[in-house]
């Protein structure tokens, strides 16, 4: 962990924030009745700008999408972090009946909401100390994570260097269902790389009568797709899984024609960068090899859409360690595996180390053995945690900066 030589108290953060929970309760709640998607989120940058006026921050908006970077200057040299939350929705329609409930299609079905105001809430409290503050906070709030991407580009425009040095460390926070209040994360690998397959076999086509007259693409194409599985489980290691799963299937129209293409997509997901860069040679070299028994051709993409994420195993040590600390025990748990989910947090944790955590969040009343998961149209998040989660951010920030 880089930190000052002079270590200082930490303030009761946990219990400063619950004095402004209501204030971020109810921004979470605008946000989440106010939806946007992508690169482009007009109002929510709007509304964050609103939520930090009158902070002693520099702000700044980006250039080529709608973020906002906050730098808090503190009085005392020292190091420079980055707390990071999302701020962009889903096209999904929502089912959940909450009384802000989004009705312009799009939905909160991730929590990014809860993301954005918890940020907004680690930044007043955080403000609120600036005099015994070392080193610089920059908050990075993000647009676009649920795609096309938002981080890579705040990168790419000096999120990193927003202070002015290089950040020293970086943290973020999500939530998923879950008994209330638990934080998790886990050092190493900590979310999967997500990657776009897709393999066209192109034969010639012809009448569903006369197969021996034609070069028929399904048949490669069926035996493509079965024998991926079975490549998947054979030359790739259980201890560094690969999970394919093929999502897409497209071949004629006409039950009497047989067509001269055939088409899939698997979504894959990949937990080391030696993985990512093995699975589409393996994949190309199974596909052409079908296609050539077949007399077909094979065409094969592969791109990647987010890297590992990979949390620092100091700085996840110390995010463990100050979490217990603050919460007890009983609320923060090691995660024995990565998640399969991924993250563009990844592109932070290429460049600065630091940890991605999770914060599960279900209400009360919500079983959540059974509750709905992130992405679904009636996936429900408690944000009585947001107090606990802009304090964890301002927690985790104050104590790198003054080495408590």
């Amino acid at each position: 962990m880089t930190s000052t030589n002079t270590s200082a108290s930490v303030p009761d953060f946990a219990a400063e924030a619950a004095v402004i929970a209501d204030d971020l309760i109810a921004l979470r709640r605008e946000l989440h009745a106010n939806p946007e998607l992508g690169n482009d989120l007009p109002e929510t940058q709007a509304r964050v700008l609103a939520a930090l006026e009158g902070l002693p921050l520099e702000i700044t908006t980006g250039q080529s999408l709608t973020s906002v970077t906050a730098v808090l200057r503190g009085a005392k040299p020292g190091p420079t972090v980055l707390l990071r939350g999302d701020m962009d929705a889903l096209p999904v329609v929502e089912e959940t009946g909450l009384p802000y409930a989004s009705t312009n299609g799009n939905m909160h079905a991730c929590g990014h909401d809860l993301h954005t105001a918890g940020l907004v809430g680690a930044a007043r409290l955080l403000s609120a100390h600036q005099a015994e503050l070392p080193g610089n906070v920059v908050f990075m709030f993000q647009p676009g994570e649920e795609g096309p991407g938002g981080a890579a580009p705040m990168v790419a425009e000096g999120v990193l260097d927003a202070a002015g040095v290089r950040a020293d460390a970086a943290f973020g926070i999500h939530v998923l269902p879950g008994p209330r209040g638990v934080f998790n994360t886990r050092p190493a690998t900590v979310m999967a790389g997500a990657n776009i397959m897709r393999v066209t076999f192109n034969g010639m086509g012809g009448h569903g009568s006369m197969p021996e007259k034609a070069l028929d693409p399904v048949p490669p194409l069926i035996e493509f797709c079965a024998a991926l599985q079975t490549m998947v489980t054979r030359r790739f290691s259980v201890f560094d899984p690969v999970v394919a799963t093929i999502t897409n299937l497209s071949a004629g129209e006409a039950v009497n024609v047989i067509p001269p293409s055939a088409s899939m997509g698997a979504s894959v997901r990949t937990l080391s960068a030696e993985t990512t860069a093995e699975f589409p040679r393996r994949a190309r070299q199974l596909a052409e090899s079908i296609a050539a028994a077949h007399g077909c051709t094979a065409e094969f993409t592969f791109d990647s859409i987010y890297p590992v994420t990979v949390n620092d195993h100091a700085q996840t040590r110390f995010a463990l360690d100050t979490l217990t600390r603050v919460f007890g025990a009983d609320r923060v748990v090691e995660l024995d595996t990565p998640r399969m989910g991924s993250e563009d947090f990844s592109y932070v944790l290429r460049e600065v180390p630091g940890t991605f955590c999770f914060l599960q969040a279900s209400p009360p009343e919500v079983d959540p053995e059974t509750a709905e998961v992130n992405h679904s149209p009636r996936v429900l998040f408690d944000d009585a945690v947001l107090a606990d989660q802009a304090a964890a951010l301002a927690v985790l920030a104050f104590a790198h900066n003054t080495g408590s």
